[in-house]
């Protein structure tokens, strides 16, 4: 490991500013590291160019400007580009660089990833991330990590600054996965979170008093407790994107295919998911499958 992770030493590179990308490099920043920023849309760094962090108009040109490079953008496609591309962040690497790669992706791509930074003597690091904008906001992020493990510790700071739950999974491709498990529990759950508040809805219950009885008990779980009160105040603003999500699932369920593993609750949410994204909330938060399931229901659930 060549790279010292040290606030106020170590430069770092952030290269995706949406819902949570934008307070997890706020947190660094916040810690003192000197930050060096890219994204489509320049007006989302706004916030953080204010707490001080550089303008760069290319991830190579974020890279060239870093010791440790962080990407979270929204697909496989986008993750390729950003850190593969003629003006990703590899082509602006030097020996010693490292890239970490915080998008829900493809574990095949990560060791892509991995496989060509090492060729140029850049170290690279899968993390993807499981809390939502909440739990970026909050700086308590689930980190699971993947990658060589001398550069993982050594990232120790950078962890900390953005998250709670932080395990080191295995080699490149490992944080992927352990990923997949994460949207996989999260897609039936949601479906039961839905079924139950459209259940109690239609049985004529208060939402909020059933709310106090079920939360806690063996029921509760994190979206039930967390996006349950957004879905009875008709707040369906993305934590995390509905079309986001179909992509997460669209990975695991290939990953499942390769491994001959039938999951039929995966696919079934997938499949509900896809109604919901053909009625046009595929920009709204997970939770608007509760919008899918009222409607097929007869129930307008923004006007009960």
């Amino acid at each position: 490991m060549t790279v010292k992770i040290t606030p106020g030493e170590t430069k770092i590179g952030w290269i995706g500013i949406g819902v949570m990308g934008a307070s997890m490099c706020g947190h660094l920043i916040d810690k003192g590291f000197a930050a060096t920023v890219y994204t489509r849309t320049k007006s989302k760094a706004d916030e953080l160019i204010k707490k001080g962090a550089a303008w760069a108009t290319t991830p190579k040109a974020v890279a060239e400007q870093s010791d440790v490079i962080f990407s979270i953008v929204g697909f496989p496609s986008d993750v390729r580009e950003v850190m593969l591309g003629a003006e990703g962040a590899l082509a602006g690497s030097k020996a010693g660089n490292v890239l970490v790669d915080m998008t829900t992706s493809e574990p095949s791509l990560a060791i892509e990833i991995a496989t060509a930074a090492k060729a140029k003597g850049v170290h690279s690091v899968d993390a993807p991330v499981s809390g939502g904008d909440v739990g970026a906001k909050e700086a308590r992020l689930s980190i699971m990590i993947g990658g060589e493990k001398d550069v993982v510790n050594a990232l120790q700071p950078c962890w900390e600054a953005m998250g709670k739950t932080i395990v080191y999974q295995g080699g490149a491709g490992a944080g992927q996965h352990t990923k997949m498990v994460n949207q996989t529990l999260i897609a039936t759950n949601m479906i039961g979170v839905c079924e139950a508040l459209l259940y109690a809805y239609k049985a004529g219950l208060d939402l909020e008093t059933v709310m106090q009885s079920v939360a806690s008990g063996a029921a509760g779980s994190w979206s039930l407790s967390n996006l349950g009160p957004r879905i009875i105040n008709n707040n369906f603003d993305p934590g995390f994107f509905v079309e986001h999500f179909i992509k997460d699932m669209g990975i695991a369920l290939d990953e499942a295919k390769k491994m001959n593993l039938c999951l039929p609750g995966l696919a079934l949410s997938h499949q509900l998911y896809l109604a919901l994204q053909a009625q046009g909330h595929g920009r709204d938060g997970t939770h608007a499958l509760e919008l899918a399931l009222a409607s097929l229901a007869g129930v307008d659930w923004r006007d009960r």
